[in-house]
């Protein structure tokens, strides 16, 4: 099994130099434009590295103290507050039509290296959130929580995208997103687009976390067979 504190710096590294890259095609995307208009993605693209933060954080916390003390509920709850940041940025795809520009493609192709970059943040914390509950739980209970975690961030793009609530509200205004929320338990056949956002997020995170436990699996089961060769 491929060791992830000595694949770390080499991802960690990768994601820098993808995050670098982004910047720098926003400020060649700013001479073309003439405009700051995706500005916000810059923004965006530094929440998404929050839950990476948060969970490497937690991963060391949890080396010398238990998940239940209020130090590892305090760095869960921000990794989770935080974690739908990183599939957000996927929305922000709906500006192409919103922003002034010159060269709508270059604008497609600087957007999709944020997209990429803010879901390979978000699947990487994920994943090793994943593995923490895999040393302490049954793996079938593991992989539902997971599962119940990516229907919660599915069910915050909605809200962060259709009702325009943000992380930051969680904690400055509670009350509201829980009047909002529910609202729609109550009576959810008067919000379908609720149903179509969570459930169509869901199936889109779904099949992409899916797909990258299957790449980091074939990677161990080669790294494995050429330690054996050797």
């Amino acid at each position: 099994m491929v060791e992830i504190k000595r694949q770390w710096p080499h991802l960690s590294g990768t994601l820098i130099l993808s995050s670098l890259m982004c910047v720098v095609l926003f400020l060649v995307g700013v001479v073309i434009n003439h405009s700051y208009g995706y500005t916000f993605m810059v923004w965006n693209l530094f929440l998404a590295w929050l839950p990476l933060l948060f969970m490497v954080w937690l991963r060391k916390m949890l080396k010398h103290k238990r998940w239940s003390s209020w130090q590892g509920i305090a760095l869960s709850v921000l990794w989770l507050g935080f974690l739908p940041n990183s599939f957000y940025i996927v929305t922000d795809y709906i500006h192409l039509a919103d922003v002034a520009s010159t060269d709508i493609l270059y604008d497609a192709v600087m957007l999709t290296a944020f997209v990429i970059t803010g879901l390979v943040l978000g699947f990487a914390s994920l994943y090793l959130f994943h593995m923490e509950l895999r040393k302490r739980l049954p793996m079938r209970t593991a992989s539902r929580l997971i599962g119940l975690i990516l229907l919660l961030c599915s069910f915050a793009i909605y809200l962060g995208r259709d009702l325009r609530w943000n992380t930051w509200d969680l904690f400055l205004n509670p009350a509201g997103i829980l009047f909002d929320v529910s609202d729609r338990l109550i009576s959810p056949t008067d919000h379908p687009q609720m149903y179509l956002t969570t459930i169509s997020f869901f199936v889109l995170l779904g099949v992409c976390y899916m797909i990258t436990l299957h790449v980091v699996q074939t990677v161990q089961i080669t790294s494995s067979r050429k330690i054996e060769q050797k």
